[in-house]
């Protein structure tokens, strides 16, 4: 069970990076020459829009493998260790005295 966690651990840090490449690749909505001007009109004047097609694309698809990955590592930990609560372990801490009232 622990090398499938380990394997998951290193698909989702891939991921990760890969998600964040692609989503630095995308230029925004107004990125193009049509926005320099102010203009908010079609983009298919300026060229196809094939590229940004597949980059939304390898977006989605990383974003969804990501919340996979992400549901998976969690039910691969509880499944684990056993606990359904991060501060189920943990001891709390001392309570103290109230302070003396003073003049």
């Amino acid at each position: 069970m622990q090398i499938l966690f380990y394997i998951v651990i290193a698909l989702h840090v891939i991921v990760c990076f890969f998600l964040i490449g692609i989503i630095l690749l995308q230029q925004g909505r107004s990125a193009d020459l049509a926005g320099a001007f102010g203009g908010q009109g079609s983009q298919t004047a300026f060229g196809p829009r094939a590229a940004a097609n597949v980059l939304t694309r390898l977006t989605t698809w990383s974003a969804v493998i990501f919340m996979c990955t992400s549901i998976a590592l969690v039910v691969l930990f509880v499944r684990s260790t056993g606990t359904h609560s991060v501060t189920e372990g943990s001891q709390s801490a001392p309570v103290s005295a109230p302070a003396k009232p003073g003049k």
